[in-house]
């Protein structure tokens, strides 16, 4: 490492340069977000690559791969990315949600959507970007001769980095207006031991910084909400003063026009600000190549229990705050809210600290390669994910919460905790590549990597809406007589999806209890999501 810094003289800020461009998307919840942006030349292959491990990215997908290095080796890569994502709400009929039968936002869109990055030790910026570009490197270490190869490098094994605010009216605004989930691995001590000329092993402990953000708008559609505004509307009429006889019943006037409980209405906004500065964790690789023609490779990445740590903020709207104060200015409302544990009172803005545990899923993936031709070259694999480990996210706070307090009355006891129903599956799907040897030196490759989605319908949401996708990429290679290496790549992902009303509890069911998530109760939401990648990564001698 010493040589590496001494012969890379700007290595710390050409590091931050990388961290900053590849904190960007993984795929998919169709293994969510594995592998996309890892590597440029996997990326062509399909990420069939653990028995065909590439260079200084071995470190991630196959440790043992190390061992084909010889000499000391750098690597610099170079990375583009956009994602596009669309969706619409339809509300389809016999609507009603508490004798309210017009939802504002069906019909409706949503606009343009950026990437945003989370930048350690900083934090999320205020700006975001049309598409993210950047840079990365690695380096290995080879005593000609020694079965020993010693590597690190920083890449992204996980991100999603979304932004919706530029519309302020965007309808998606109630389901993740910027959210950004990101695992940045910044250092990856690394060893391989090639213990004959046939098999290799090896062994890798990245060291990450995970980052989870979200601000989000939040509205609640909920048939009990819808029952009582309808009845303020008839027990208080339609203007300010009320019901003369409300101060001696429960207050539903009290709070005014303002306090009036609307489904469809916002009632305020939350944003987090959650990190884990150092989650290791560790891949365990194994190649044995037996012939020029066949080989067999396998991963274990093996995940691990982080805690995240950082900020609340929850601000609430005229709304909720508004009807508290009318009950509580009531002779019968403090008897009844004090039954169902509504607050005295909800402050403006209430901010604290918060832990959440946000476990990093291990991961299996194994493959072999098959050369029947000199010039061509087959690879396949197999991955599978651990993501069961999401069946709900636990957010613990440093004090009751007093908008979640008014939850109470539809089982949600502890406002002093967010729970989040997941339900992730474990999918397990497969990677072809293909590589043709147009020349000595000349490479083509094509990869195809059908995604099978880990999130069911019933907890489908737009926080990230990522269905089952089908990622194709055409990449080149060159290689000199000198062994500079050049690779480059393309890649292209499209999925939809359609999550018809009372489908999925994390979006749009109607049941009486599920406030907690469902912002969109009642609608048709559909939608796509378009990705688009593209790297260069250049391997060289030093």
């Amino acid at each position: 490492m010493k040589m590496a810094i001494a012969r890379g003289e700007a290595l710390p800020a050409r590091w931050l340069c990388g961290l900053l461009g590849l904190a960007w998307l993984g795929a998919s919840h169709a293994a969510l977000t594995d592998n996309l942006g890892t590597s440029v030349k996997a990326m062509s292959m399909g990420n069939a690559v653990t028995a065909d491990p590439p260079g200084v990215d071995s470190i991630h997908f196959n440790p043992a791969g190390l061992s084909r290095l010889e000499g000391n080796v750098k690597q610099d890569n170079f990375f583009g990315a956009s994602i596009r994502i669309k969706a619409n709400f339809h509300q389809p009929d016999g609507f009603d949600i508490g004798d309210w039968k017009e939802d504002p936002l069906a019909g409706s869109s949503s606009g343009p959507v950026r990437q945003k990055i989370y930048l350690p030790g900083i934090g999320l910026p205020k700006w975001s970007l049309p598409a993210a570009i950047g840079a990365g490197m690695g380096f290995s270490f080879n005593r000609p001769g020694s079965p020993w190869t010693f590597a690190t490098a920083a890449y992204v094994p996980q991100a999603v980095g979304v932004d919706r605010s530029s519309d302020p009216n965007d309808p998606t605004r109630f389901d993740g207006r910027s959210v950004v989930l990101q695992r940045l691995v910044y250092l990856s001590p690394s060893v391989a031991y090639k213990v004959n000329n046939t098999l290799s092993v090896g062994l890798a402990v990245p060291l990450a910084h995970q980052s989870f953000a979200l601000d989000t708008d939040m509205r609640f559609p909920n048939k009990l909400l819808g029952i009582i505004g309808k009845l303020q509307d008839a027990w208080c009429g339609n203007g300010d003063g009320g019901n003369p006889l409300d101060e001696f019943g429960f207050g539903l006037c009290g709070g005014g026009q303002e306090g009036r409980l609307r489904p469809f209405k916002r009632a305020g906004t939350m944003k987090f600000d959650m990190t884990a500065p150092l989650d290791p964790t560790y891949n365990v690789g194994l190649l044995w190549e037996p012939k020029d023609w066949f080989a067999f490779g396998a991963v274990y990445q093996s995940g691990s229990k982080t805690t995240l740590t950082g900020r609340y903020t929850f601000m609430a709207d005229p709304m909720f705050p508004r009807f508290v104060q009318g009950m509580y200015g009531s002779l019968l409302g403090p008897v009844v809210a004090s039954m169902f544990g509504f607050p005295t009172s909800i402050p403006d803005v209430q901010t604290g600290n918060a832990t959440m545990r946000l476990p990093f899923p291990a991961r299996l993936q194994a493959g072999i390669k098959l050369k029947p031709f000199s010039r061509l070259q087959l690879n396949v694999d197999a991955m599978y994910t651990d993501w069961s480990k999401w069946d709900k996210l636990e957010i613990q706070f440093d004090r009751q919460v007093a908008l979640l307090q008014m939850a109470r009355i539809f089982g949600q006891a502890d406002a002093s905790k967010l729970v989040i129903p997941r339900g992730y599956r474990d999918p397990i799907h497969f990677g072809l590549g293909l590589e043709l040897g147009v020349t000595r030196g000349f490479k083509l490759r094509y990869g195809y990597e059908p995604r099978k989605t880990s999130v069911p319908q019933s907890a489908f949401d737009l926080i990230a809406p990522l269905p089952t996708m089908t990622v194709r990429s055409v990449g080149a290679g060159y290689e000199s007589p000198s062994g500079l290496k050049i690779d480059a790549t393309y890649s292209y992902a499209k999925g939809r999806y359609n999550v018809p009303a009372d489908t999925s509890c994390s979006l749009n069911c109607t049941n009486f209890f599920n406030v907690i998530y469902n912002p969109y109760a009642g609608l048709d939401v559909s939608g796509s999501i378009t990705v688009r990648y593209g790297g260069m990564s250049i391997t060289k001698p030093f």
